[in-house]
């Protein structure tokens, strides 16, 4: 009787580790690959669409090749699989990464083109096209890293072929932080908040003066210098919106845009 329960003990043990052993993901079919190959299946995988999937080789290629050209390859393409795939703090954290290991690459311009253009997407957002929500009215912090980061790239690599569509995106960009200013300064306004009001109309009057929200800008200054009494700003305000924008309704009130400007893009 002993030996039969000894026995059905051994032989359920060795189910339980044969059970086991079936968990576990079995070998890695990679194993033994060269650098070469490990890039070339991951590439493959980032081609089709099969972002999860070309991430793993990338960092498998990274992990056991970190060095040569290879691994700077696999570094760059695993920021746009992490873009592609929806995760933009990874594409972010990979395109910093790069940066700062390689900041004299001969394509470290693309990074700080795909910097932007992550954080230029986040910014516009899903919900933000289905709902027609006004970009100036969101949290702006998005906007000002895709900014900061085309800047840089136009500012250190005028000639980069990404540039043109860089600086196209810093006019936009540019808009959308002018008309963010603009209309936190209108809520202020509306509030009674008129010192508040006044100084983030001047952030427009004096660092987006190119944009269209000058003249409501100008507007509000006028407007909310006349509410705290300040007559010779106020004037001051007056004149500059009279000189660049004579036909102006903005000194008789604020009005509402009829067709934002952000509904081209």
């Amino acid at each position: 009787m002993t030996r039969s329960v000894s026995t059905l003990f051994t032989l359920l043990w060795i189910a339980i580790l044969a059970g086991c052993g079936g968990l576990g993901e079995g070998p890695d079919k990679t194993a033994g690959w060269s650098a070469q190959r490990l890039y070339t299946e991951a590439k493959s995988e980032l081609s089709d669409g099969n972002y999860e999937s070309a991430v793993k080789l990338y960092e498998k290629l990274e992990s056991r090749f970190p060095y040569g050209r290879y691994a700077q390859q696999a570094q760059m393409e695993v920021a746009y699989a992490y873009f592609r795939q929806s995760q933009p703090e990874n594409a972010l954290a990979a395109c910093d990464r790069f940066i700062k290991l390689h900041p004299n690459h001969p394509n470290v311009d693309y990074m700080y083109f795909l910097k932007g253009v992550v954080n230029f997407n986040e910014d516009l957002g899903l919900l933000a096209v289905v709902s027609r929500q006004d970009p100036s009215e969101r949290d702006p912090k998005s906007a000002k890293d895709a900014f900061d980061a085309f800047r840089e790239l136009v500012t250190r690599y005028p000639d980069s072929k990404y540039t043109p569509d860089a600086m196209k995106r810093l006019a936009y960009l540019v808009n959308a932080l002018a008309a963010h200013e603009v209309h936190v300064a209108r809520y202020y306004y509306r509030r009674g908040a008129y010192l508040a009001a006044a100084n983030r109309a001047t952030t427009v009057v004096t660092t987006y003066s190119t944009s269209p929200s000058l003249e409501e800008a100008l507007g509000i200054q006028v407007l909310s210098y006349g509410k705290l009494g300040l007559t010779e700003l106020r004037d001051d305000s007056l004149r500059i919106m009279k000189l660049n924008f004579p036909d102006s309704l903005y000194a008789k009130g604020l009005v509402e845009r009829p067709e934002p400007w952000w509904k081209f893009w």
